[in-house]
């Protein structure tokens, strides 16, 4: 497992056009909140003839909001920009101007064997041009996912190739609206995508065959009003971070703070993983009740779940 609070430390990845003019001026203002990253999507979100108007306007974000880190403090998220192709990755590399300065990364969707190659080399000659760590996140959420005589093969695959460029892979992010729109499907605000049993088969294989050894981040949550919203995030919440996930994409700012309250530890939970993480692997024993005497501790058994919760807790807080 990952075992350094950068990998963890993504949590609520806003979505936002790329072409949206008021992106500085909300980071500027911390009209967002100071514990999110930011994705500036140039692909679904942008019509095809809308591309180069996006990419111009993506540039002078960034300048902008360099510009104005230099005149004063504010919080300033990781930044990452959700690209069309590997092409446009090298392209963005030569033409966004000293603002790519402010760039974490790159996000790649519809990530599968037709494209890997490409978009590890188009990471690699970013890496190489701006002479620094370009960090990326590949999406799941391609339609051969769901092609169950291939599904276990590509993965493993995917994985073998990820692993050549692991200390780069922020996180591996699970496309649930991709794999919802081949079926027709669309979850009311009551219901959790993990009820879904076709996306939920992906989604535990995605954890099964990357989760050891990468950070997994949770599907998009569609609402932000109505009366059920924040019960049914929630809920979903709840079910992702018991299947593996860590941190979600959020595509309005009402569900950051939620987002966020759902990873922080309780303070049960913290005490045990230091507890476990501190044992004395000398002792002839290593089993014991913990402090409240509610649940059995072990050492060989939970020491990679202590290790995740200590890091939790670094990254998002305790309750």
């Amino acid at each position: 497992m990952k075992d350094f609070v950068l990998y963890y430390s993504v949590g609520p990845l806003l979505y936002c056009p790329a072409d949206h003019t008021g992106i500085a001026g909300s980071l500027i203002q911390e009209r967002f909140g100071t514990h999110f990253s930011l994705a500036l999507c140039l692909e679904d979100t942008i019509a095809d003839n809308h591309v180069e108007a996006a990419e111009q306007q993506l540039a002078a974000t960034l300048f902008a909001i360099l510009s104005a880190s230099e005149k004063k403090s504010f919080f300033l998220p990781k930044i990452f920009v959700r690209v069309r192709s590997p092409w446009q990755i090298r392209h963005l590399t030569r033409s966004l101007g000293d603002g790519i300065r402010l760039l974490t990364g790159f996000i790649l969707p519809k990530f599968s064997m037709i494209n890997v190659d490409a978009y590890l080399a188009a990471v690699t000659y970013a890496n190489q041009e701006l002479k620094r760590p370009v960090y990326f996140m590949p999406i799941m959420e391609d339609r051969s996912l769901l092609d169950l005589r291939i599904r276990h093969e590509h993965l493993y695959q995917l994985k073998e190739k990820l692993l050549t460029m692991e200390e780069l892979v922020l996180n591996i992010r699970a496309g649930g609206n991709d794999l919802c729109h081949v079926f027709g499907f669309r979850r009311s605000q009551k219901e959790s995508i993990h009820s879904i049993a076709a996306i939920s088969s992906v989604f535990s294989d995605l954890i099964t065959v990357f989760g050891t050894d990468f950070v997994m981040s949770g599907p998009v949550w569609e609402y932000y009003n109505g009366k059920h919203w924040k019960k049914g995030l929630k809920k979903e919440l709840r079910e992702d971070r018991l299947c593996g996930f860590t941190g979600k994409t959020v595509i309005h700012p009402r569900q950051i703070e939620l987002v966020n309250d759902a990873y922080k530890v309780s303070g049960k939970d913290l005490e045990d993983a230091k507890a476990i993480l501190e044992w004395d692997t000398a002792s002839p024993r290593l089993v014991s009740g913990c402090t409240s005497k509610e649940r059995m501790n072990e050492y060989k058994v939970h020491s990679n779940w202590a290790r995740r919760i200590l890091l939790l807790s670094q990254t998002y807080g305790v309750l």
